[in-house]
């Protein structure tokens, strides 16, 4: 599938609009990723705080999960009614305003209750901003939408080393307060961008638009199950999203047992084990800013095959190798594998299926990233950690296998 790289002149936004919409668009995909690892650091002092148990919290936990499924499918007919912009900027707010309820709280319950509100606001922007990126990597008729993932990677690495840093001399409060007033000062700086500027509606003349057109310029058409293809859409779209589940799965197991694996199975210092999820999350964000290119060479099709059968060989490298050295390697292969997968499925499903597509695709994808740290977990239980963490391999195998054999039908 041929891929120009470069705007259209008879494209309906300018290219200086463009230009202005992917600047404030990263800033968003930044804010998110910085905003929720800032949460993520201060958990253990939230826990001391309400005095919560280890099953409590988990239950209070589930907040956020809840929270941001059940609002995922509902920002998708927000953004059909309102547009994806508007929806981007009001769900900011609302992260931003909503991270700063934990420190307030007492007790799991209530921990619970506004975890459920922050969790709404954290699946309702994703899909948001998600759309918004759709149409627009559709306009430029360029495959940038792992840039806009690395970016969230990039704001998630900043706010969680940051967090680490005043962890010793902020109250949770005051941290989160802090965060609170960044995300509404970048959304202050980068909304009006979004709110004056609409979704820019692609060219329709050539294949370079890989079918975007349909679905993006028309949204509730795409998704109107009085069309004749609407049930083969939804299909695609549900295979889309499984193979974001596969591979969601591995990053959800990364972060929560890639650091036990090296102290328990390697016997490595806490802090080489710290490394080891690292080297992870800095390959994924090192392939996601190389993704455009990756996609320019090998198109959607290959980019998923090839990924998937990466991050299939880097962790069965990182879960049983003997030593310490190799075990890192492997998650840093693992890493670059997976980086690239969930932005082309995300991507491609809001091709076929607008806001819809997406919401089905993140809801599927998140599930995984869900179903990842308690699964490895009930594994290692019943074999060992290292077994465990095969199960990411077999799901990066599935995803490629999945992707090869609908490599006509989904990605063309």
């Amino acid at each position: 599938m041929p891929l120009i790289n470069k705007v259209r002149s008879h494209s309906v936004v300018p290219d200086h609009s463009l230009t202005r919409l992917r600047v404030a668009l990263t800033a968003f995909f930044a804010l998110d990723g910085f905003v929720f690892a800032g949460w993520v650091v201060r958990i253990p002092a939230i826990k001391q705080q309400t005095h919560a148990s280890a099953g409590a919290l988990g239950l209070a936990l589930l907040g956020v999960s809840a929270g941001a499924v059940i609002t995922m499918t509902l920002t998708g007919r927000l953004c059909r009614r309102y547009g994806s912009h508007p929806v981007t900027v009001v769900c900011a707010v609302l992260l931003s305003l909503s991270v700063a309820l934990p420190p307030l709280t007492h007790s799991a319950w209530t921990l619970g209750a506004v975890l459920l509100a922050f969790g709404a606001a954290y699946g309702g922007i994703n899909v948001a901003f998600n759309s918004a990126a759709v149409d627009l990597v559709a306009a430029l008729r360029r495959p940038v939408m792992p840039t806009f993932h690395a970016a969230f990677s990039l704001g998630g690495m900043v706010g969680a080393g940051l967090g680490g840093l005043v962890a010793g001399s902020l109250s949770p409060t005051r941290h989160l307060l802090g965060l609170t007033l960044i995300g509404l000062l970048v959304t202050a700086a980068a909304g009006p961008t979004l709110l004056r500027h609409p979704a820019p509606t692609p060219p329709d003349d050539g294949p370079a638009t890989g079918g975007a057109r349909s679905a993006q310029s028309d949204p509730a058409r795409a998704a109107d199950p009085r069309r004749p293809d609407a049930r083969r859409t939804r299909g695609l779209v549900v295979v889309l999203g499984l193979i974001a589940l596969c591979t969601s799965y591995g990053e959800g197991a990364m972060a929560d047992w890639g650091a036990l694996h090296f102290q328990q199975d390697l016997d490595a210092s806490a802090g080489v084990a710290a490394a080891g999820y690292s080297c992870f999350a800095l390959a994924m964000t090192a392939g996601r800013l190389t993704g455009t290119t990756l996609l320019e060479r090998l198109g959607r099709s290959r980019t998923i095959v090839a990924g998937g059968a990466t991050a299939a060989a880097g962790m069965l490298l990182g879960a049983l190798a003997p030593s310490v050295w190799a075990a890192l390697l492997g998650f840093a292969v693992t890493g670059l594998g997976l980086a690239n997968v969930f932005p082309v499925t995300v991507e491609r499903a809001g091709a076929l299926a607008g806001p819809s597509g997406v919401a089905v695709a993140s809801t599927l994808g998140y599930g995984g990233m869900l179903l990842g740290p308690p699964a490895i977990g009930f594994m290692a239980d019943w074999l060992t950690l290292p077994a465990a963490l095969t199960s990411v391999a077999v799901l990066a195998a599935v995803a490629a296998t999945i992707g090869f054999a609908t490599r006509r039908s989904a990605f063309e």
